[in-house]
């Protein structure tokens, strides 16, 4: 038995009829064919599936879809202009070369966009505590931290 759904996707109105055990992740990639949301562990540990309901970071594995109902969700795809201009968050993780797989990348993007609008990013020590739900595999994690430091500084200058 699947319920109608109602919400805002990266400035889209979107309504999809979906069961009512549908989890977010699951209706960005599978309903919307959004991709770049990642699922890594299905239990909220890796944050590869983190995107943004309300402007708040959340692991949309742990998010049933309905309960995202009336609520504006941005995914790794809304962040970037409408021109193809990378967010200043993702144009530092590329000029840092915060990223080698890529698989972690969206979730740790998206995990650091939240960090910076939201709480700011005063040292190393805040970003590498604050990025403590999103793992990466590949990287000692420093790069990731330099890119997330020029990134906050970036949103902060074009603020």
């Amino acid at each position: 038995m699947s319920t109608s759904l109602n919400l805002t996707v990266n400035g889209q109105s979107v309504t999809r009829d979906v069961p009512p055990q549908t989890l977010l992740v699951e209706f960005i990639r599978e309903h919307l064919r959004l991709t770049g949301t990642h699922v890594g562990c299905d239990t909220g540990q890796c944050g590869a599936c983190t995107v943004h309901v309300d402007g708040r970071a959340v692991k949309s594995c742990n998010v049933l879809a309905h309960q995202a109902a009336g609520r504006s969700v941005t995914t790794i795809e809304g962040l970037e202009a409408a021109d193809g201009t990378l967010h200043p968050m993702q144009a530092a993780f590329k000029a840092c070369h915060g990223l080698q797989c890529g698989f972690c990348t969206p979730g740790m993007v998206m995990s650091a966009v939240d960090l910076a609008a939201n709480h700011g990013c005063h040292s190393e020590a805040q970003v590498r505590e604050a990025l403590e739900g999103n793992i990466c595999r590949c990287t000692g994690y420093h790069n990731i931290v330099k890119a997330v430091i020029k990134g906050a500084a970036d949103m902060k200058a074009t603020a």
